[in-house]
Parts: C-alpha cells; sequence; structure tokens
C-alpha cells in the first residue's frame, strides 16, 4: 500500500468518526476532507475545486430551488383537509394514500421540506381522527425515502452517485434509471407498514394543550411591583431579573394597558404587574428581597387563552440542518431575532424548565415558545426553505394556495423531467433552465433563489466528489475491489451486490447518507472494472441502500424531524426499520441484477 493509499485510508477513518459523532457539522468535515487531500498531495487543486463545478452539484441546488418553488404555492398543505376524513373513517386506508401520496412527490420534490410542512399537517390529522402522532410521524418519514428512491433527481445521493459515475468515464444516470427498483421499494414498503409496521408504532398519546405537556404551569407566575422596589425605573435588560435570575417577562400590565412580549428596554414602573417565566419558588423565596407583591398561585396557561391576544404558544422543532444546532438560544439571540420567550424545553427526551437560554440545542429538540402572532406567518414561510431551523408545529400561518403559480411551477418541473429524460439537455442545465423561468414568471425572485439553496449539501456533495477522486487516484479503490473480487468472487457477481448493499446501508445508519455513498460507488465502478462487468447494477446498489435508512433516528434527516414530534424512543425505529432493512436487502439482492443485467 502506498503512501497516498494510506493518507486517503486515514482520512477516511477520521471523516466516518466525525460523521458518526457529529462533533463537527458534515459540511465542514466534507471541506476538511477536500483540504486534506488537496494539501497531501493525493488530489490537485484543480481536481479538489472540480467537485464544486460538477453537474451533481450544480443539478442538486438548482433542484432545492424548484422544491422551494412548489412549496411557496401552497399547493402540497391542501392535501391536509382531504386525508383528514379519511384517517377519521378508516386509518389504514388513510396511511396508504397518505404514504404513496408523499412517495409520489418525493421522486421529484426534495424529501426534507415536504416532511417539514407535513409534521404539523398530520400532527393535525391526528388530532381530528383521535389518533396518535406517533401512529402517523413514522410512515411520514418512510414515504419520503422511498419515493426518493425512485428518480435521479428524488435525492441528492441519487444525483451524487450519477456524478461520481460521469466523472470516471461512465454515461450520466437517465432520469428514471432507478425507477424498476425504487417503484418496486415503494410499494413493498408502503404493503410492509399497512399489513405489518403499523402495529409496531406506538401509540403514545400526547397532551392536546402543549403547555400541559410540558409541564409549565409551575414555571409562569405573575408579579405586581412595588413602589419601593428596586426595579422601578430600569430596563427589563438591565434588572435582576433577566441578568442574574435569567427571567423572561412574557407581558406586561399597566394602567389597563397590555404590553406583550415587551423589548428589553422596555422600561419598569411602580404598579406593573409582570408575567414572567421563572422556577416559581425561586421568585417567591426572593420577594421580600425584591420588593414585588407575588399572584397566590402560580398562574394557569392554555393555548386558546393566549391565542385570543396578539401572541401564540407554538411548539418549534430544530431541524438536522439548523444553525441552532450546538448553540443556544442567547448565542442565536432568539428572544430578538424572534420577538419570542421560550418558555421550555425538549431536550434528549427531558423538558428543561430552568436556565433555558444556556442549553446547547440538538437536532429534534423542541422549543415550547410564545410567540407574537405576526411572526408565525414568518415562520411558516421561513420553514418552506431548505435551510429552515425549526419545524412549526401550528396549524396557524397556512401559506395560501395560489393556483396560478402551482400551474407554473409543476409545468417548470415537468419540462425538467421530459427535458432530461429525453436527453434534450443535460439534467444539470434543464433544471437551471427551470429555475430562471421562475424567476422571469416572478413566481420566485433572486433573493429566495438564493435562500431556497440548501449551502449544507453543495459543501458536502463537493468535498465528497473529492473523496472519490482521491480513492481512484491512490488507487485504494482498487485495491478494496481487489478485496471483494477475491473474497466473493467464487459466489458470483449477486453476492458483492448484495454485500455492497449491506455495507453502504450500514454505513449510511450512522453517517450521512451522501458520505456513505461517496465512499463506496469508486469502489463499485472499480469492482465493475474488474469483474469486466457493467457497473450499474453495483451502482445502484450503493445509491439505493444509502437512500434505505430505517432502523436509527439518525440515519436519514427525516427520520431526525419526526422523532421527537412524534414523541418516539430510539427502539422505536430499530423495532420497525430492522425488519423493513433486511426485506429490502433481500429484495436488491435478487431484483437488481433482475432489473439491471451484469
Amino acid at each position: 500500500m502506498g503512501i497516498d493509499a494510506i493518507i486517503v485510508l486515514i482520512v477516511i477513518v477520521v471523516a466516518i468518526v466525525l460523521f458518526a459523532t457529529e462533533w463537527l457539522s458534515i459540511d465542514l468535515v466534507a471541506i476538511l476532507i477536500m483540504m486534506a487531500l488537496t494539501m497531501s498531495g493525493v488530489i490537485s487543486a484543480e481536481e479538489g475545486l472540480a467537485g464544486f463545478s460538477n453537474p451533481a452539484t450544480i443539478t442538486v441546488a438548482f433542484m432545492f430551488v424548484l422544491s422551494y418553488a412548489l412549496l411557496k404555492t401552497g399547493s402540497l398543505q391542501r392535501i391536509g383537509p382531504y386525508l383528514g376524513p379519511i384517517f377519521k373513517r378508516n386509518f389504514n386506508l388513510g396511511i396508504l394514500i397518505m404514504m404513496v401520496f408523499i412517495g409520489i412527490v418525493s421522486a421529484f420534490v426534495n424529501n426534507t421540506p415536504i416532511v417539514a410542512m407535513f409534521i404539523p399537517v398530520m400532527v393535525s390529522i391526528g388530532k381530528i381522527s383521535g389518533i396518535s402522532p406517533s401512529k402517523l410521524l413514522i410512515p411520514l418519514s418512510y414515504a419520503s425515502i422511498f419515493g426518493g428512491m425512485c428518480t435521479l433527481i428524488g435525492t441528492s445521493t441519487n444525483v451524487l452517485v450519477s456524478g461520481i459515475a460521469e466523472k470516471s468515464g461512465l454515461e450520466p444516470f437517465p432520469m428514471f434509471l432507478s425507477a424498476p427498483i425504487g417503484i418496486t421499494f415503494l410499494l413493498v414498503g408502503s404493503v410492509y407498514i399497512y399489513f405489518f409496521g403499523k402495529r409496531l408504532l406506538p401509540d403514545r398519546i400526547s397532551e392536546s394543550d402543549p403547555s400541559e405537556r410540558f409541564a409549565v404551569r409551575d414555571y409562569m407566575t405573575e408579579i405586581e411591583i412595588l413602589q419601593d422596589s428596586e426595579f422601578v425605573g430600569q430596563r427589563i435588560m438591565d434588572s435582576i431579573l433577566a441578568k442574574d435570575l435569567e427571567i423572561d417577562v412574557i407581558e406586561v400590565r399597566r394602567n389597563g394597558n397590555l404590553f406583550t412580549l415587551p423589548a428589553g428596554d422596555f422600561e419598569i414602573k411602580s404598579g406593573d404587574i409582570l408575567k414572567i417565566r421563572c422556577d416559581v419558588e425561586k421568585i417567591k423565596a426572593l420577594k421580600d428581597r425584591l420588593k414585588v407583591s407575588f399572584n397566590t398561585s402560580a398562574l394557569r396557561i392554555n393555548e386558546n387563552e393566549i391565542q385570543k391576544g396578539d401572541t401564540s404558544i407554538l411548539e418549534l422543532i430544530i431541524t438536522s440542518g439548523s444553525e441552532f444546532v450546538g448553540k443556544n438560544l442567547r448565542q442565536m439571540d432568539f428572544r430578538r431575532r424572534y420577538r419570542a420567550i421560550p418558555l421550555a424545553i425538549l431536550h434528549s427526551e427531558k423538558v428543561v424548565h430552568e436556565n433555558l437560554h444556556s442549553v446547547i440545542l440538538n437536532a429534534g429538540d423542541i422549543i415550547l415558545t410564545e410567540i407574537k402572532m405576526h411572526r408565525v406567518q414568518s415562520l411558516k414561510r421561513e420553514e418552506m426553505s431548505q435551510t429552515s431551523p425549526f419545524i412549526v408545529l401550528s396549524e396557524e400561518g397556512i401559506i395560501d394556495f395560489n393556483r396560478k403559480k402551482f400551474i407554473t411551477v409543476l409545468s417548470v418541473i415537468a419540462g425538467v423531467v421530459a427535458i432530461a429524460s429525453f436527453n434534450i439537455l443535460p439534467i444539470a442545465i434543464s433544471t437551471i433552465l427551470g429555475a430562471m423561468v421562475l424567476v422571469l414568471s416572478k413566481t420566485i425572485n433572486m433573493r429566495e433563489l438564493y435562500a431556497s439553496i440548501e449551502w449544507k449539501i453543495i459543501f458536502l456533495l463537493a468535498g465528497a466528489l473529492s473523496l472519490g477522486v482521491a480513492m481512484h487516484n491512490s488507487g485504494l479503490a482498487d485495491m478494496i475491489a481487489s478485496v471483494f473480487v477475491d473474497q466473493l468472487g467464487g459466489w458470483g457477481p449477486i453476492a458483492i451486490v448484495s454485500c455492497m448493499y449491506f455495507i453502504t446501508s450500514m454505513l449510511t445508519e450512522i453517517m450521512s447518507n451522501n458520505a456513505a455513498a461517496a465512499l463506496i460507488a469508486p469502489i463499485a465502478i472499480t469492482t465493475a472494472d474488474k469483474l469486466e462487468l457493467s457497473p450499474y447494477p453495483f451502482l445502484i446498489a450503493v445509491m439505493i441502500a444509502a437512500s434505505a435508512s430505517f432502523m436509527t433516528p439518525i440515519g436519514y434527516h427525516t427520520n431526525t424531524m419526526v422523532y421527537t414530534a412524534g414523541q418516539y424512543k430510539f427502539r422505536d425505529f430499530f423495532r420497525i426499520g430492522l425488519w423493513l432493512n433486511i426485506l429490502f436487502w433481500i429484495l436488491a439482492t435478487f431484483l437488481i441484477p433482475l432489473f439491471y443485467g451484469f
């Protein structure tokens, strides 16, 4: 093994550890991979930077734009009112219709914003039909994964594998190359959930009122500022309430006037009645020193009462790509940025009430917050972007359906698919053309175009592509492929396809699906070359396995998104996903060689 191969192997091992532990964000890890390989001389600077201009990277970037434009029309939210009655009459039929619908949409639109948009829809359907959200949200996530397998543009992983193949001198993947196996998996997966998976889904009935579910009653109270209190004349931000006790002032009543979510420079006056979020027992112990009159009992709040004013209680789920991950609310300037007060945080399956601004947030954490009503609509708009920091569990702020723009966007997406399918233009060019049509038709503007691209994925893809080049240049892909051929060659190519699917699937459960695909795809190409067989069965196995992550809530970002919203435990995903992973592995072993001859 040469020095270059050793360097690449070390980089891969370190990268797997970093991807699995998430000590660093996945996009940063990908760029560090590219820099390490370039600085060590394994790849040239041109090869390192080529990932940014690769057709796969460009295609993914502009598919984000098309997805955003479709979601902006509000069309997908129209399905909610129709699904509710179906679930109420027949749960089995509702699950089947929902999964097929989500699967079809996810074949052409990025599944992350689809799941983000449908989580509150499915929670609402659960309330209407009396079904626990835990019975609905894992099927939602799985359906989006099934659908992404069906087309080249269904998920960034498919485009990445196509880009690696093209970089190796192969023809770019046709739009519907994966359709035979993808559609089979969509149908089999839906049937599995319909007959078996639904029995394994937990039934966790949650409190309908989030204030009760988060147990905020003992952390809300009212105090009256007495004449000789040290608070008189102070700004909220300068008072001991904010600086030392980390108490949030939610509302101030003064002479019949109501000031909700007052700004930090709001001046406190004698006689003010403050509604605050705090440890009630702590404030009781300090009431004599602070010169405040304390309410005799903790303030009982509920969602309906609050929504009569100009604020609302919302549950905000931190997304997997959120800028809030690894930071706390103080660092993100949460109160000023969103004009919102955190009431509690569901963090690592525990409800946190104290020192909320200091809690280091993880993907899947839920922030219970009181927020200005006019901010709800803007949050729902922000939710449609690929970079949205939150999923908003609220039926408020639903985006109005724009029929004209919906027809425009649907026509553009159909045009992009048709142009690429008939090889009129490369897929990268057709997606750019589609995005430009949307801008020129004023369906979206250039600011929205830039904002809709999930740059984290773009940098991840660019870095991952450099890893594939390094494996080829260093000869590491050739060495690993030789091991496959020597150890499994006697069993035939079907055994090698099966092994590659299994390894990719297991890697995907602990690290980024794109990184797993970038690692195994070059090995698949080299193995096929050594066997003098078509590389497509091997690449399809890698491509499908990299998306087929069902056993853990961290293997695929949509699983992470539904994890806390459905009040799931880690074991719920393992119990349901294990058998689905095994089923898909067996099917892939026999169907991929059947659909894609060697």
